[in-house]
């Protein structure tokens, strides 16, 4: 290792990459300093220079690989290295499968430090490129330059992109050529409206002075060939409604259902906006089989802001899982928090005797209740609110004492307070189906006072990622004195209540 003081460069040579770390990071530890290094394969031979010094580790690059890993695969994508969003392409995937399961186990035995059974082997999707339903892209006027500019250059080249933000900048975008995520006519209906933008001289936005006609391309897919395209403009002038859309409408006949938001605001959400209908049907319908044989296929209305599982076939495997973890009866009350628009609710609803959903999002609860309606589904209700506030004693005896608990948060987890709640109502069972297995660890351990482990089964929603997917069952521990574990009847505090 050569280096020298503060503020020069770091060069580390002939470093050894030896696992895969967080965030998609693969990790080295020269001298015994932690390194975490981008787009590196356990295996590889490098030598890095520091890029950022912290105080327990430090982030490097890669500035030359003297042996390649025998993991390594060439990736599929021209932008990988540079695009920050399939950051494990270059691994063999039986290889992504293997580090994703060692981050469940690693995050069991670091943070949670709970017994739990041995680990299910992690399943694997059956397309690893293609999967997703649904892109949004960012028009900016402020291209990322792959290649360096050369001595005297002009800023005189076309510097408007549609693509995806660089990582850790809000305001430079990497023009995209061909994405391996979404099925075409995806890259097809992207470049068609990039080009006419170009042509036609159309302003890209620019982030930082909040001007600019175009801000975001939203492309939905779902079952039967169904197509929604959402453009998102500044304002939605003669450009957009007399020449852009009809342009994509005429290009696109596939298209089902072609929609516009107008955005003035200084941030890319939209789900507070009036989303308007220029073409075709104001939603597309995704399905899924029903788990209860004999019962028909479940439907769910999508509009353009909803929330619906990005890799729709292996959402149906997770959440075959949760509903084979929990080994429903039929005369369950199940609580399902954080339902969303209500899916895992119905998708269990047929195999129990009520399900109550909660969400924060009011306007997710109003999609669940409209796919109840559309399923011909009564035996669900849902309540919106914080659930730090919403899963109280008051509700526990309103809606009656859950025999099961599904719980499927965001990637913080559960808020300690509604840890500490589920603690109190003591189900019988928790299905923890998580996206996140640190902060489900973390959660897990709190709950390990009065719950243990039984069964974990990581699943890969999202190939080329390091993200994954885990599923976890929690049994009430037979030691409790005053419950019954069967039920879920807690003596004390819900006596007289009907389970």
């Amino acid at each position: 290792m050569r280096g020298k003081r503060d503020r020069e460069v770091v060069i580390m040579e002939q470093v050894e990459i030896i696992g895969a770390g967080s965030e998609g990071l693969a990790v080295a530890k020269p001298d015994q300093k932690v390194i975490f290094v981008p787009f590196a394969a356990p295996g590889d031979v490098v030598d890095l220079q520091v890029i950022k010094r912290k105080k327990n580790f430090f982030e490097g690059k890669i500035l030359k690989i003297h042996s390649y890993s025998t993991e390594r695969v060439t990736p599929e994508c021209s932008h990988f290295g540079v695009c920050g969003g399939c950051k494990w392409q270059h691994l063999a995937y039986e290889h992504q499968l293997k580090y994703k399961q060692q981050q469940v186990k690693d995050n069991f035995e670091r943070i949670g430090k709970f017994p739990h059974p041995e680990i299910r082997t992690i399943k694997g999707s059956s397309q690893q490129y293609y999967y997703r339903n649904k892109l949004e892209y960012t028009f900016s006027n402020r291209r990322w330059l792959t290649t360096k500019p050369v001595a005297g250059f002009e800023m005189q080249e076309n510097m408007n992109a549609l693509g995806f933000h660089l990582p850790g900048m809000f305001d430079r975008i990497l023009d995209i050529d061909h994405c391996y995520l979404q099925q075409e006519p995806s890259n097809k209906i992207r470049l068609a409206i990039r080009d006419y933008a170009l042509a036609n001289s159309l302003s890209f936005y620019d982030a930082r002075a909040n001007e600019g006609l175009l801000r975001n391309l939203i492309v939905r897919t779902a079952t039967d060939q169904q197509l929604m395209v959402i453009l998102v403009v500044y304002e939605a002038n003669d450009h957009i409604l007399k020449g852009l859309l009809p342009f994509i409408a005429e290009q696109f006949s596939e298209i089902s259902s072609l929609m516009y938001v107008e955005n003035s605001k200084k941030n890319d959400q939209i789900s507070d906006l009036e989303v308007k209908h220029f073409k075709g049907e104001s939603f597309l319908m995704g399905r899924m089989q029903s788990p209860v044989e004999g019962t028909p296929d479940l439907q769910f209305r999508i509009g353009p802001v909803s929330f619906y599982q990005t890799n729709a076939l292996q959402a149906e495997l997770l959440y075959r899982i949760a509903f084979d973890f929990a080994g429903f009866k039929g005369d369950e009350l199940v609580y399902d928090l954080y339902t969303g628009t209500g899916t895992i609710a119905l998708y269990i609803s047929r195999a129990v005797r009520q399900v109550v959903g909660i969400e924060y999002v009011a306007e997710a609860v109003k999609d669940a209740e409209m796919n109840a309606t559309l399923n011909d589904i009564s035996n669900v209700t849902f309540v919106a609110g914080d659930m730090a506030k919403v899963l109280t004693d008051a509700l526990v005896l309103e809606k009656g004492h859950p025999d099961v608990i599904i719980t499927d948060p965001p990637r913080a987890g559960m808020h300690p307070s509604v840890i500490e709640q589920l603690l109190k109502i003591r189900a019988a069972k928790i299905v923890y189906v998580s996206c996140n297995p640190a902060t489900q660890a973390r959660d897990i351990a709190m709950l390990s006072e009065a719950y243990e482990v039984t069964d974990v089964q990581p699943v890969d929603m999202f190939p080329q990622t390091h993200h994954v997917e885990n599923v976890v069952l929690l049994k009430l521990k037979t030691e409790e004195t005053g419950h019954d574990v069967e039920s879920g009847f807690v003596v004390e505090e819900f006596s007289g209540l009907e389970v």
